[in-house]
């Protein structure tokens, strides 16, 4: 791999189909539909060298066209977000793809920048993620994944409950707890690898994809990023997001 040239290719899974909130990236947030944040962020990352949405509906295949960039439809009977990036890649001659989650309107070129940082710098990084601090309360919290990670900020394990236990009564920054931002950078024969494999016991059991890449023995790096992300998971995220863009 050309660590000096990196070819990275950015994918936006945009289902319109979603148990909580159908029609999600069509939402209008300030205005704008909510994939048109997402798409500009991208945009103005200057470590990409290719955006592109992979969905399974019409509108928002036009809608990525109207917003100047590469749209792939690809099939809806696709199990996860990940093996529609894999879909959306497949003819793509890259280094690197990154799984930009589509309804994460907050999100920065910062972020991403930070994401793809790795694999310039370490060439034995098979895939990055990023991490933010957690607030104490959100420790017990099982909708808010946390992350520890070694010496080398790779990560050891990923979990919706409290990680690691402690006897002492410390904040969550003592105990190297960190929260995790569900974007994903992967080398691409790693994303590869990840698609053919089954989901595992704990996989299945903690409801984290990402746990698949870690039984494969594979290394995560983990970076920090000073700014966490408000994702929209129902409707009423919606006013709660417009009220950070402000």
């Amino acid at each position: 791999m050309n660590l000096s040239g990196l070819n990275v290719v950015a994918v936006i899974p945009a289902r319109y189909a979603s148990t909580r909130f159908p029609g999600k990236p069509l939402a209008m947030i300030k205005g704008k539909p909510m994939l048109q944040w997402v798409v500009e962020a991208a945009k103005a990352s200057s470590l990409l060298s290719k955006v592109i949405v992979a969905t399974d509906h019409g509108p928002i295949f036009d809608l990525a066209g109207k917003l100047g960039v590469e749209a792939a439809m690809t099939a809806e009977s696709l199990p996860t977000g990940t093996d529609r990036v894999y879909a959306a890649t497949l003819n793509e001659d890259c280094d690197v793809v990154v799984n930009i989650q589509g309804d994460e309107p907050l999100l920065t070129p910062q972020h991403l920048d930070a994401l793809i940082k790795p694999f310039h710098e370490d060439e034995t990084v098979d895939m990055a993620t990023l991490c933010a601090e957690i607030p104490r309360q959100d420790l017990e919290s099982q909708d808010v994944v946390k992350v520890v990670k070694n010496k080398l900020g790779d990560a050891l394990y990923f979990s919706r409950y409290p990680i690691p236990y402690s006897r002492l009564d410390a904040p969550p920054s003592d105990l190297a707890c960190w929260k995790h931002i569900g974007l994903y950078a992967y080398k691409k024969s790693v994303l590869k690898e990840l698609c053919a494999q089954a989901p595992v016991e704990l996989e299945r059991g903690e409801s984290l994809e990402q746990l698949r890449a870690l039984h494969l023995g594979k290394r995560i790096r983990v970076e920090f990023v000073t700014q966490g992300l408000h994702g929209v998971d129902n409707p009423e995220d919606i006013e709660r997001v417009e009220s950070l863009l402000e």
